[in-house]
Order: C-alpha cells, then sequence, then structure tokens
C-alpha cells in the first residue's frame, strides 16, 4: 500500500518533468542546426556553391542526404521563427532561385557578409558584452575573449532580456564580460554591426580580445553579482556554482 508521502511524490513528479517538445518542434531544431553548420561551417566540404556574401542556392542545399526530408516551406517556417535571426532568404535570378545565409558566426572566410562597420564612438553601442561559462572563465581571464575558429568574436548589445538584445549570447551563459569599446577603438580594433544585430569583432592580430578591454564581469547564475577582474586565481574567480571550493564550502 502506498503511504500519502508516496502519493504526494508521485503526483508532484510529472510536474517536475520537462513537458516533451511537439514533433514538429523538434524538426525545427533538427533543422536549424543543419542549416547552422553547412551555412557557417561546412559549405565547402558539402559542395555548396558560397557566394562572397555567404547565400547559397537553397535548391542546391535541399538536395544534400540531410536535407532531403525538408521543403522550402520548412526552411521558411524556420527562417521567420528563428528569434535570434539566424538566418536570411531572399530571391536570387533564375538561374539559382531562392537563397539562403547564415548571418554571423561563420568558420569560413565570408568577405562580403555585408557587415556594418562601426568606426566611431557614436555608432559603437554603449554596451558591449560577451556571454560564457563558467569552464572558459580562468581562461578568458588570463588570455582573453578569442574568435576560437570563427572569423569574429561575437558581442550584444546588452544582457539577455534587455530591450533590442536578440541575438549575440546564449540566454542560459553563466558570466557576462564587458568590454571598453571605447579603449578598443582606440587601438585599432575593429567592430561591426551583423544583419541581426550582433557586434562582431575580430579582435588583435591574433583573433583576441585581451584582458586589458575588459571594463567589467559578471556572474549571471545562479544569482547575479560583480567578479574580480584580477589577474590572478582569486576567489572570485573559483566561485562558480560547480567549482570544488564552492562544494567544499557546502559539506
Amino acid at each position: 500500500m502506498n503511504s500519502a508521502g508516496g502519493r504526494s511524490q508521485e503526483a508532484a513528479g510529472p510536474k517536475n518533468r520537462r513537458a516533451p517538445r511537439p514533433p514538429e518542434q523538434d524538426r525545427d531544431v533538427k533543422l536549424s542546426k543543419a542549416l547552422s553548420y553547412a551555412l557557417r561551417h561546412g559549405a565547402l566540404k558539402l559542395g555548396l556553391p558560397m557566394g562572397a556574401d555567404g547565400f547559397v542556392p537553397l535548391h542546391g542545399l535541399l538536395q544534400l542526404p540531410q536535407f532531403r526530408s525538408f521543403s522550402i516551406e520548412d526552411v521558411q517556417r524556420v527562417v521567420d521563427a528563428n528569434e535570434k535571426q539566424r538566418f536570411t532568404l531572399r530571391p536570387g535570378d533564375p538561374s539559382t532561385g531562392l537563397l539562403i545565409r547564415a548571418n554571423q558566426g561563420h568558420s569560413l572566410q565570408v568577405p562580403d557578409l555585408e557587415l556594418m562597420p562601426l568606426e566611431t564612438l557614436q555608432a559603437l553601442p554603449q554596451v558591449l558584452v560577451h556571454g560564457t561559462f563558467w569552464k572558459h572563465w580562468p581562461s578568458i581571464l588570463l588570455k582573453g575573449l578569442s574568435c576560437q575558429g570563427r572569423t569574429h568574436i561575437h558581442l550584444a548589445s546588452g544582457l539577455p532580456g534587455d530591450p533590442g538584445v536578440i541575438s549575440g549570447m546564449r540566454p542560459n551563459c553563466e558570466v557576462a564580460v564587458f568590454i571598453n569599446g571605447p579603449l578598443a577603438l582606440a587601438d585599432g580594433i575593429s567592430f561591426f554591426r551583423s544583419a541581426n544585430g550582433v557586434i562582431l569583432t575580430p579582435g588583435d592580430a591574433d583573433g583576441f580580445l585581451l584582458p586589458k578591454y575588459f571594463k567589467e564581469a559578471l556572474q549571471l547564475r545562479p544569482a547575479r553579482k560583480p567578479l574580480s577582474l584580477a589577474g590572478e586565481k582569486d576567489a572570485e574567480c573559483l566561485s562558480g556554482p560547480h567549482s570544488p571550493r564552492r562544494r567544499m564550502i557546502k559539506q
């Protein structure tokens, strides 16, 4: 016979489970991820002709094995519904038909991506922030932000949920690093704005934004609080929710 406590746990159990996504949502997530890889990183390996502006013919893309179960309507729906506006669809000429591209995030060289240069203090957003995770924070604090195989470091003009911020930072980021844009600009670091509002920078000649350009840092999870920018592995650097130090304190 089940106890009242057991019945209570059984009743509470389903509330703690994440509701399964509808099948069509799973298909859209799968399609979005496949598009991101093909248009940002894999076009050449996949044999897709990519223009200098990053566009590829949609018809050719849909002929690839991983896309054959999807239609033009599926792609249009994913492009329209994507909150971060990662992709752009546009008409091509009669020989190509519809064209599609990723708006940013490429590891491929895309020289004519239609990025808007931000060359003055007036053009540069007042807030420039990069979102990251605890596991990367010690390395970032020591070496700076890196392109990590992409052509640009991604920045947002605010934190997730701020007005006008639709992309540039994952909503589950744990650490926010605020950049001193005027100092970096004065040192010759270039900044651009992508079609979906992400602020991009190639960093220095080695693809880094050095720690000297960090203005402040903020822990986002589990609660927001300032972080030290000291170069040593201080207590703040070890204050992540899964750090050995935190586990030791809890014991």
